[in-house]
């Protein structure tokens, strides 16, 4: 049996307090999703003034970038590339979310939304860089 790496809830809480300050030193309002490897929902905020669809995107935002180890962007960029990518069935293909790695395992991931995609991908790589 191996030993893998997970994400604790101190983990979850010292990863959306770096989101949250992120977002809120631009004063961007977001909705921010933490999911485990397996894409599952563990931590989730959505800011007073963002639109409820935010909440869906950036969990299906995280779910892509848990599940395929990669950040969401990549998939963007590959649709463009390749359109048939649009059919693929790991979430949502925007950037925007970030996989969350620990000694070379995929532990989760964050997803934003609410603000240009590459700003959401910000707030995300703040999150995920506290935990490095």
């Amino acid at each position: 049996m191996r030993d893998r790496p997970c994400l604790t809830e101190a983990d979850l809480i010292k990863a959306m307090a770096a989101c949250r300050a992120e977002a809120d030193k631009n004063n961007w309002k977001v909705a921010i999703a933490i999911v485990d490897d397996g894409g599952y929902l563990l931590y989730f905020n959505r800011m007073e003034g963002v639109a409820p669809i935010s909440a869906e995107v950036a969990i299906g935002k995280a779910r892509t970038a848990a599940m395929t180890r990669r950040p969401s962007k990549f998939f963007e960029d590959r649709v463009k590339e390749r359109p048939a990518f649009a059919n693929f069935p790991a979430g949502l293909l925007i950037q925007g979310a970030v996989p969350i790695m620990a000694r070379n395992e995929c532990v989760g991931a964050i997803g934003v939304s609410g603000v240009a995609s590459h700003e959401d991908e910000q707030i995300a790589k703040a999150g995920a860089a506290t935990l490095e």
